[in-house]
């Protein structure tokens, strides 16, 4: 399902002939360049990140290619949801389940799960039955049920990007834990929703067929999960027993790349949630994997995702701005931006309605869980959590071009204004809530007066961001341990929880599967070239306590 190189260049306006289009690509990566230098030297107010200078860099070229063309087009390439889901979204997931700290994240397990999934499907029904009843005042055309139904998913699908850049995850880890762990399994959550709702069938809808409908949710969701993990443990296996890095480190670097997109193109192959697979995925290898390759190979493998993540980032939202001047959807939407405007406030008012009745009856919840000693979601950091997913992003962009365009654009009124009014809701959510986003933090969480600049950069050393999150991710050790059974399962803290998992994890995963200090010593094997001697011995003091 590939696309080659032409199939994503469309003939007309700056990529008329193989010249054109090599033009064309020179151009948009010289864009891509200059969104990342304009992004670093407005890092320092960390008011304006790189997703907001692309969107105002996408906006400016467009209008620039507009008058280039006299107004016949106002993009480089075209955009394709094939292009994004099979080329763009797997490396952006697989580097977010790679670089999460697994402590924190599996620690508020149950909350990320409560607003990633839970919520979003409470967000779901309410832009679902509000776009039902309020579409219809503004005449946009012929929606079915079918219709409502994926508009209530595309927009639940949030983009916390702008929130995650400002906080800081040494001062504020529940919040930041809680931010990034909803992000990504609300995506996931939407994604699987949506799919579901495109094999429903609307016309015969009855109890049975909505029994139907809430299985299949579960089966793509749990499925998914065990499919990135089984890919993951495989990898990790693979490595560990054929000690690739004696050969050359090349090879650890290639098979951990291939086997994260192959657990994601066999989840597509098999109709199932590919976020969800290589999110996963992610998180498996760098529990295992990761820990059983050369130290040179850790840090390859961190830089590659990572940039292979940030460019995708990057690509999306400089093309949305772009995109955003389409001239034929908007003549095709309506003579005059009001309804597209109008429409996109509606779902702004529903995305902040929805947001806000889920955020704070289930922070509620969660903090009455929690014992005395585990620390509890403050009022302000439930506001910090209902702000962050008020803003709209890549997936939304793509699930509503999956639903009501073909191959790019649309010849359908209607498709058309959903299209336009998706984009002003991207625009404007990503531009003016990001930008509120950190005078918002300031005034709800004020950093620490011993936390400066030079104290942080002081604090971490060249290999922090690409070990701590991995290294320092495990359970906390050192305590006894008391006898398990299933009442206490139940009743215990997670931390406890925790320490059953790191108990199973190390009589039984890691001696097969490899990891941190469960690498069998071999000749020009992983743990020969690794860190120095005493960190290891650290380490495996650590695993072993």
């Amino acid at each position: 399902m590939g696309l080659g190189l032409g199939a994503l260049l469309k003939a007309g306006g700056l990529a008329g002939t193989d010249y054109d289009s090599i033009v064309s690509i020179n151009i948009f990566i010289a864009l891509l360049c200059s969104c990342i230098v304009i992004g670093h030297l407005l890092e320092g107010n960390r008011w304006v990140n790189e997703s907001i200078t692309a969107l105002v860099m996408g906006l400016i070229t467009g209008g620039v290619i507009l008058l280039v063309t006299n107004g016949t087009n106002s993009r480089i390439l075209v955009f394709s949801e094939d292009l994004f889901f099979i080329y763009l979204l797997p490396p952006i997931i697989f580097n977010a389940g790679f670089q999460v700290k697994k402590k924190q994240f599996f620690r508020n397990f149950m909350t990320i799960i409560l607003f990633g999934a839970v919520g979003t499907l409470i967000s779901f029904v309410i832009i679902t039955l509000g776009a039902m009843g309020l579409f219809k005042k503004l005449d946009v055309g012929p929606l079915e049920l079918g219709d409502y139904l994926a508009i209530g998913a595309i927009f639940s699908a949030t983009d916390s990007v702008c929130t995650l850049q400002v906080l800081n995850q040494d001062e504020t880890p529940l919040l930041y834990s809680l931010v990034f762990g909803e992000g990504v399994v609300n995506d996931a959550t939407s994604v699987v929703l949506f799919n579901a709702i495109e094999n429903l069938d609307i016309g015969h809808f009855d109890a049975l067929v909505l029994l139907n409908f809430i299985g299949k949710f579960l089966y793509l969701f749990f499925t998914s999960t065990i499919l990135g993990v089984a890919a993951g443990l495989f990898s990790a296996f693979i490595i560990k027993k054929l000690c690739f890095a004696r050969h050359s480190t090349d090879r650890e670097v290639a098979i951990m790349m291939l086997m994260a997109y192959l657990s994601y193109m066999l989840s597509v192959l098999l109709d199932l949630s590919g976020i969800l697979t290589v999110f996963f995925c992610g998180i498996v290898m760098s529990h295992y994997t990761w820990h059983n390759v050369t130290e040179s190979s850790r840090i390859t493998t961190k830089h590659s995702f990572a940039t292979l993540s940030f460019i995708a980032e990057i690509f999306l939202f400089l093309y949305v701005g772009m995109d955003a001047l389409d001239i034929e959807k908007w003549r095709l939407a309506s003579s005059s931006p009001k309804k597209p405007i109008a429409l996109s406030a509606i779902i702004l008012g529903l995305v902040m309605v929805g947001r806000a009745a889920f955020v704070f009856p289930l922070s509620f919840l969660s903090n009455l869980s929690k014992k005395e000693a585990r620390p509890k979601i403050s009022f302000r950091q439930q506001i910090i959590i209902w702000w962050a997913g008020l803003m709209r992003g890549a997936v939304s962009i793509a699930l509503a071009y999956n639903k009501f365009t073909a191959s790019g654009h649309t010849a359908v009124r209607v498709n058309a204004i959903m299209i336009t009014s998706t984009v002003i809701v991207v625009l404007f959510s990503t531009m003016v809530f990001g930008l509120l986003t950190k005078p918002l933090l300031s005034l709800l969480i004020p950093p620490r007066p011993g936390l400066t600049m030079s104290s942080q950069l002081s604090s971490q050393s060249i290999l922090d961001p690409l070990l701590g999150s991995l290294l320092g991710s495990d359970f906390d050790v050192g305590q006894t341990t008391p006898q398990y059974n299933l009442q206490y399962i139940l009743t215990a803290p997670t931390r406890s929880v925790h320490r059953l998992w790191r108990k199973f994890d190390d009589r039984f995963m890691r001696p097969v599967f490899g990891g941190r200090g469960f690498v069998p010593f071999v000749p020009g094997s992983p743990v020969e070239r690794s860190a120095p001697e005493s960190h290891l011995g650290t380490v495996t003091e650590a695993e072993n306590s």
